[in-house]
């Protein structure tokens, strides 16, 4: 049987989430095409000779970019059976199926793809896989991982990089863990996974970063939900690593509570090659991450800046800048700590306009004051929209929005320098003149912009 993957944005990496699925089809003997269609257009023979065609999405930009291909397929071949499976598409299910989705798989895909090409491929109806339901399971399946099969996507230097300086490697992905142990309210793995987490085994994990860095990889970033999640699982992988594949780095992202708990443990990351760690602060006001239920602290994340420094391990930190509860002091404030921390190099300058996203299922309604700012559900932006009750906070985040996507490639402190001007203005305060840091040169980012 023919079957077509597709992957419409995926943060400018090669699709784990396409390499991983190809692997277990092809195992089962099935013909598999990976459309990128980030870096490719839409192959029209392929996608009209396929009889499944899957779709991952596997968050919320590439939910919403999927919905015209979706329906430009079912328009060039109306009898393939249409599929979506990845974290986001049993969260926007119903909408889904309005588009000719007759089957939707959760985030734990890889084994359901298979069984759902053995049937459409045999041409028998089967309740299991009936039109508009999720995967056959009670809870999550379990999967015993293999290797993905990369083969026929873009090669790695297609696709974003690390940047360190002048530098650029070549950068990979892969993952160890799925899932999170933890409930934070705005998180949309939360829904899905309700505190579970499943963890890839070391060989398998170690084989594909491997094989990436033999296709070229300098780098790889670990793209699960918390590193720490499984701390003696991490430390094994890192560890041989840094031992198989002697001068590659890599990124991971670790929650500020784990980084905290777990403080032993990063001289191991610097010392296996941890390029950068990404943590997810999202506020600097505890009644915020209370609502939230982050479960970390502000005091918190300035001891976990004050390990990272002693070490020399870097910080990324990530923020929702804007939500209900912030006001326009707040947002200075949350600027003034940020310089105050010498962070400003560190930080992406999306995360300066990052506003409170209330997706499909999202746990952010159980909270009244949530459900009280929202006016509607949006079925083109896939969100329930909220004003703030201050319009200027909304005015700020806009207007801070559009300069930051204009100047996606400006050096971070010129970025931050404008938005500190433009906070102060809202506030109707004086901006306080500072020292501008060293340049980003000497922090390794990431140089895909977009974090959602």
């Amino acid at each position: 049987m023919r079957a077509v993957l597709i992957s419409t944005y995926d943060l400018g990496r090669q699709p784990f989430g396409l390499a991983s699925p190809a692997a277990f089809l092809r195992r089962a003997g099935h013909q598999v095409t990976c459309v990128d269609l980030t870096r490719t257009r839409l192959p029209e023979d392929a996608a009209c000779g396929a009889a499944l065609v899957a779709w991952y999405l596997p968050m919320h930009t590439a939910t919403r970019l999927a919905l015209p291909v979706i329906d430009r397929v079912r328009a060039l071949n109306p009898a393939a059976h249409l599929c979506a499976y990845g974290l986001y598409a049993p969260l926007n299910a119903a909408l889904l199926r309005e588009h000719g989705v007759e089957t939707v798989l959760g985030p734990e895909f890889e084994t359901d793809l298979v069984a759902l090409a053995e049937v459409v491929a045999s041409r028998t109806p089967d309740p299991t896989f009936r039109s508009g339901t999720s995967a056959p399971a009670a809870g999550l399946t379990r999967i015993a991982f293999i290797q993905p099969d990369r083969s026929d996507l873009p090669p790695l230097a297609k696709y974003a990089s690390l940047q360190v300086g002048d530098t650029r490697r070549t950068a990979g992905y892969t993952e160890a863990t799925r899932g999170c142990k933890h409930r934070c309210r705005h998180c949309p793995i939360v829904p899905v996974y309700d505190g579970r987490f499943r963890a890839v085994a070391v060989d398998v994990v170690l084989a594909d970063v491997r094989a990436q860095v033999a296709a070229g990889a300098q780098h790889i970033t670990f793209g699960d939900p918390d590193f720490f999640n499984g701390p003696a699982h991490a430390l094994a992988i890192v560890t041989a690593l840094a031992r198989d594949c002697p001068g590659v780095s890599y990124d991971v992202t670790i929650k500020v509570e784990h980084l905290r708990k777990h403080a032993a443990l990063l001289p191991v990351l610097r010392d296996t090659g941890c390029a950068f760690v990404t943590t997810a602060v999202e506020s600097f006001e505890d009644a915020v991450l209370e609502r939230l239920r982050k479960g970390h602290t502000h005091a918190d994340f300035q001891a976990v800046v004050a390990d990272c420094a002693s070490i020399g391990l870097p910080l990324s930190p990530t923020f929702v800048a804007f939500t209900p509860w912030t006001s326009i002091d707040g947002y200075v404030a949350m600027l003034r700590e940020i310089d105050r921390l010498s962070l400003t190099a560190a930080v992406s300058p999306i995360q300066y306009a990052i506003r409170l996203l209330v997706p499909e299922g999202s746990l952010m309604l159980e909270l009244e004051d949530v459900r009280d700012r929202i006016s509607h559900f949006d079925p083109r932006s896939l969100t329930h929209v909220w004003r703030h009750a201050d319009p200027r906070v909304d005015a700020l985040q806009q207007a801070i929005e559009q300069f930051v996507g204009s100047r996606l490639t400006a050096a971070r402190e010129d970025v931050f320098a404008r938005v500190w001007t433009l906070a102060h203005d809202a506030a109707g305060l004086a901006a306080p003149s500072r020292d501008p840091l060293p340049s980003r040169a000497t922090i390794p980012y990431l140089n895909e912009p977009w974090y959602c």
